[in-house]
Order: C-alpha cells, then structure tokens, then sequence
C-alpha cells in the first residue's frame, strides 16, 4: 500500500485497512502527540507501525465495532480535525454524509463564541503639576 499521507500532503488519510474491513487513519511517523491524543479522544485507537516503506502509523477504529459503526465513528471524527489545524482525506467507502453534517454543527455549536471587540481605551496623558 502506498503512504497516502505523504502522497497527497495530508495530517490523517481515513481509508478501510487492505484486506480487512478495519477503518483506519494513518498519520505519518513523527506527528505530534497531540494528533495522536486528538485521535483517540475521538474515538480511535493509535497503534505504533513498525518501520515500512510507509512510514505511517495507523489509528484504527476499535475492533470490536462493526463495519457502520467504524464509518460513523471515523466520519465524526472528521470535523474536529481542520478546526484544530490539522488536514484530512476521508476515502468515499469510508464517508456517511449525514453523520458527518451533524457532527459539523456539534463542533461549530461547542467552539467558543468570539467576545465583542471593544475599543482599548488609551490612557489619558500623564498632568504636571507644579
């Protein structure tokens, strides 16, 4: 299998694992931990790769989901990526639209609501006296 991460420049490549029904992420070797942390936070399980000419590590989702299970879980997880700075590719087998819409309006209800700017008022000149 080629490495995906590296061929199109994305953080996570969200596929179904060769010869398996496992959906996986790979993210490449050496991506920060809070990728990683990220990852299983929503739900995936990061699993170190030994040194392959794929030089990836794989987050799968948990085994014992079934196949729809493992879809929604890594569509969910979708969303909270780019908002974090990272960038994603999700393969269409591995894609549920509208579990990916809802889990879009969840994280853009949860974000934190910019405060109003209000002008920083400037401190008045120092008075002399005398």
């Amino acid at each position: 299998m080629a490495n995906l991460v590296a061929e199109y420049g994305t953080d996570i490549e969200t596929h179904i694992k060769a010869l398996s029904v496992t959906i996986q992420a790979d993210t490449p070797t050496g991506a920060p931990v809070a990728l990683h942390a990220l990852l299983e936070q929503l739900g995936l399980e990061h699993h170190e790769h030994p040194q392959t000419s794929r030089s990836t590590s794989g987050t799968p989702c948990p085994d014992h989901l079934g196949a729809d299970e493992q879809k929604r879980l890594a569509t969910r997880a979708i969303p909270a990526l780019p908002v974090t700075g990272y960038t994603v590719n999700c393969d269409p087998d591995v894609f549920d639209e509208a579990v990916y819409q809802q889990a879009e309006r969840e994280v853009l209800t949860s974000r934190p609501k910019p405060s109003p700017q209000r002008p920083t008022p400037t401190p008045a000149p120092p008075h002399r006296v005398r």
